[in-house]
């Protein structure tokens, strides 16, 4: 199983993730609700182990 590289850095709403190669892609999480920019995809948390996503954009286009 090879060993992964993922960090995530936080200012405020704003998350950055970062991979070795540079910035992956960046969201805003705002209490329960979130959104990404790589899936553009909104997220909202609910009780429990649950979350709600939208579909946001599928594919690499």
């Amino acid at each position: 199983m090879p060993i992964l590289f993922r960090k995530a850095m936080r200012f405020g709403p704003l998350v950055l993730n970062f991979t070795p190669k540079g910035l992956s892609s960046w969201g805003l999480k705002i209490g329960r609700w979130s959104w990404n920019s790589k899936t553009r995809a909104h997220r909202y948390d609910l009780p429990g182990p649950f979350s709600w996503r939208s579909r946001g954009r599928r594919g690499g286009s």
